[in-house]
């Protein structure tokens, strides 16, 4: 028997708002593997992936049962990414406590495991994995890896292909009356397409302005001024193997934050590359502290110089340090958070900023970054969310010369456990963004229309695991939610809930006639989405002028504004002083 209970304040907040939002009732739930830590989906909506202390495992969504185990023994996952390979085959790439990472493919019913990214042959020259993510589709990788107080950002490239057929020599193999498995299989080895590190002072570079350098010493002046400052001693604390840390985002970690770029048709990499549509072409790259985003193409090092450190292909400086970023689905665009809450957005298209915009509003110092358009940006405008440390949530609209709006979604919470501690765009809801805050509440927003669309409710048996970095993943293709759900300690245990077992909570989003409204049919892929093409750059530069010449009047009167400010401001400081 239960014991009675309170209202829990997600329970009181939907109340509250009932007469115009209704709870969204759980679906489906199924127990999980002890100490689960991470969840994700692959593309095509049919199989979940599960990290957990024993290892890891694929599961059916369709009957929420598990498919195949890759186990071991004092092996715990912590971090987990699928992405499709090919029809019938996944890879699914993992760090575990450790901070060892793995690529792992699951194929037929089973899990094998191809390789290991950064084997400790050496116990003085321990490498340890920070964050490990795969590129769609599985051709490359991105590792963060720090040894000995150095850290780089390795890109891999993987014999996604050959792989694939290896895959298939094994099954015909395990078909035959005398088979050992995977015992003998010699999977093609990985390599390193860029080795990439942090900035440094080249010698006898002077950092005096902008002045101070030739033309051609442009990169090198923007690099140096994104150096690594901080004492060794600071150094060697942020290197912290700990694996809750590990689970944070590149922008806590003090290490870098890396995207997958696909072609752009702008620069000569991406043109070469437009026949092999979807597949990235470039990784841009920022480093915690710096104001450079860094673009570098995907290239193999040449085979006989292989430690020559790569020199980025572009460089976009930025006024402030870089505190968080995102890229549109067709990566044709960059947002950045900057230092003293500005945002900056760069058009890859035309290699230049869209916009840079400075938020006004007080205590806006930017945490998180999101494209709230999804599926779709226009070329004339973005939509942007901003999630800022005070916990208040703003909407930035703008474009390359016209007027900004800036709409102030959610305020800034009374207390702590109102702070939103996730908050991710839902692709398969138009404008919506799942909000996770601290107390463990969830609800889904419109940030259109500035309402909330449904809050998301637990049974009354179970909480939201660790609401503060909850376990989840989103189903694109079955428009479902997967969350991990811990059982409530405030309800008197059964003989078979003795052990505090976590379920696996279904949140299946089409059940609601409300939502219904919102859900939107996503392209299979992001390469769909098409960017004007040029076959030259004097193509590109005589359009820019184009659209600079038609966006001229909107020019002028953010100038003449702009002026008005610094006047008013100037006043303002010479009355003060007087």
């Amino acid at each position: 028997m239960k014991k009675g209970k309170p209202d829990t304040d997600m329970e009181a907040a939907c109340k509250a708002e009932e007469s115009r939002v209704e709870a969204l009732s759980l679906s489906r739930a199924a127990e999980l593997p002890e100490s689960t830590n991470c969840l994700t989906c692959s593309e095509d909506g049919r199989y979940l992936g599960l990290g957990h202390s024993q290892g890891l495992s694929v599961w059916c969504t369709s009957s929420l049962t598990c498919v195949a185990d890759w186990l071991e023994d004092r092996l715990e996952i912590t971090s987990i990414q699928m992405t499709s390979m090919a029809e019938t085959a996944y890879l699914l790439g993992t760090i575990d406590d450790m901070g060892v990472a793995r690529v792992f493919a699951y194929h037929c019913d089973t899990i094998h495991l191809l390789s290991v990214v950064n084997i400790m042959d050496d116990i003085n020259k321990r490498s340890v994995c920070v964050t490990f993510e795969l590129s769609h589709g599985g051709q490359y990788a991105a590792a963060t890896i720090s040894c000995n107080g150095a850290v780089w950002l390795e890109v891999h490239h993987f014999p996604s292909e050959t792989w694939v057929k290896e895959l298939e020599m094994v099954v015909s193999q395990t078909q035959e009356p005398i088979s050992s498995g995977d015992l003998g299989v010699k999977w093609s080895p990985l390599s390193v397409a860029t080795k990439i590190k942090p900035p440094k002072i080249t010698a006898g570079t002077t950092l005096e302005g902008p002045h101070a350098v030739q033309v051609t010493d442009f990169l090198t002046y923007f690099s140096d001024l994104d150096v690594d400052t901080r004492s060794h001693q600071e150094k060697e604390q942020s290197f912290d193997t700990n694996a809750e840390k590990r689970k944070q985002t590149n922008e806590s970690t003090g290490y870098c934050t890396q995207h997958f770029l696909l072609p752009c048709a702008q620069f000569p990499g991406d043109r070469t590359a437009r026949s092999q549509r979807g597949l990235p072409v470039a990784v841009c790259v920022w480093w915690m502290g710096g104001r450079n985003l860094l673009q570098y193409l995907l290239k193999k090092a040449p085979k006989n110089e292989p430690d020559v450190e790569p020199m980025p292909d572009m460089l976009w400086p930025n006024a402030k340090k870089i505190l968080c970023s995102a890229v549109s689905r067709c990566t044709r665009y960059i947002a950045l958070g900057l230092n003293h809450a500005l945002v900056s957005v760069w058009d890859r298209q035309y290699g230049s900023q869209l916009s840079v915009v400075s938020m006004s509003a007080p205590d806006c110092a930017i945490s998180r970054i999101h494209f709230a358009d999804h599926w779709h940006v226009s070329t004339d405008e973005v939509r942007l969310l901003l999630v800022c440390k005070s916990g208040a949530i703003h909407r930035v609209t703008t474009g390359r010369g016209t007027k900004c709006c800036t709409t102030l979604l959610t305020e800034r919470p009374k207390d702590s456990g109102g702070l939103p501690t996730t908050s991710a765009s839902v692709p398969f809801l138009q404008s919506t963004f799942l909000v996770v805050q601290r107390n463990g509440k969830m609800f889904l927003q419109d940030v259109v229309n500035k309402t909330t669309v449904r809050c998301l409710i637990p049974p009354e048996t179970h909480l939201i695991a660790t609401p503060c970095s909850p376990v989840y993943a989103l189903n694109t293709k079955r428009q479902t939610l997967f969350i991990r759900g811990d059982q409530d300690s405030s309800y008197s245990a059964t003989p078979k809930e003795e052990d505090g077992q976590s379920h696996l909570l279904v949140f299946h989003f089409g059940e609601s006639d409300i939502l219904k409204q919102f859900i939107v049919s996503p392209p299979d892929s992001p390469q769909q989405e098409e960017t004007q093409s040029f076959v030259s750059l004097e193509e590109t530069c005589n359009l820019y002028l184009q659209q600079r010449a038609l966006s001229v009047d909107e020019r002028n009167k953010a100038l003449a504004q702009t002026w008005k400010q610094l006047q008013e401001t100037a006043a303002e400081t010479q009355q003060s002083c007087s």
